[in-house]
């Protein structure tokens, strides 16, 4: 594999992160999005990741940016689930099996640890062997399968979650 940074995603990643995103979108149950995001969806949604203090970052290589990852808070809002984030993580299509993929969730743990979070996990389509294998070689364990909770291409999908401890289980946060 050649060379491959991982950083902060800027402003002008924003169309590649797009293109990527669409093409998921449009080809695979990596998303379970239906239609295709535009440029200021996107943009709203790197300024909310931002502005909440959640990193977006990128893997560049030789053709630009090969991939994207992120987190946020597990579900939403709600204070008791502080120290639980979500990932996504989303590899240009030319550039998986590379393991692109891998660096990028490896920064993500590290980024969420030194951000004092307890637990990552990770909502995956059920037949994405590949997203499974790679999580479990970082560490996540299937902590649910939820059947037949999406719909795309006109079949039911099964969305499983898989979740890897930052800091021993247990710990105190003293809160």
């Amino acid at each position: 594999m050649s060379s491959i940074e991982v950083r902060n995603a800027s402003l002008e990643d924003l169309p590649a992160i797009l293109d990527t995103y669409n093409e998921v979108t449009a080809n695979s149950t990596a998303s379970y999005s239906l239609e295709p995001s535009t440029l200021e969806e996107r943009r709203a949604w790197f300024d909310a990741r931002t502005r909440e203090g959640y990193p977006v970052i990128v893997a560049v290589g030789e053709d630009g940016v090969d991939g994207f990852a992120s987190f946020g808070q597990f579900r939403g809002a709600w204070a008791g689930y502080r120290y639980s984030v979500e990932h996504t993580v989303h590899v240009r299509r030319d550039q998986r099996g590379r393991g692109i993929g891998t660096r990028l969730v490896q920064e993500l743990i590290l980024l969420a640890a030194a951000m004092g979070k307890h637990v990552m996990i990770g909502g995956i389509d059920a037949a994405n062997d590949g997203s499974i294998r790679m999580h479990e070689r970082l560490g996540f364990k299937t902590t649910a399968t939820m059947p037949e909770v999406g719909r795309k291409f006109g079949r039911w999908l099964d969305l499983v979650f898989m979740q890897r401890f930052l800091d021993e289980p247990g710990s105190h946060r003293g809160d």
